[in-house]
């Protein structure tokens, strides 16, 4: 039940974390607070199904 997903950056759209999730448990999209690298801070990263 586990699927990757990437993480993207709501202020730049850069895609810069891939993670896994288990569907059943957290069917929700993810959003984490993380460091993105392009805007040199940590910004909110929603989460964008990997194909």
């Amino acid at each position: 039940m586990r699927i990757n997903v990437l993480l993207k950056c709501t202020e730049c759209g850069e895609e810069n974390y891939l993670t896994s999730k288990n569907k059943r448990n957290t069917p929700d999209r993810l959003e984490h607070k993380k460091y993105c690298p392009r805007c040199k801070k940590a910004t909110v990263h929603k989460e964008k199904n990997k194909k």
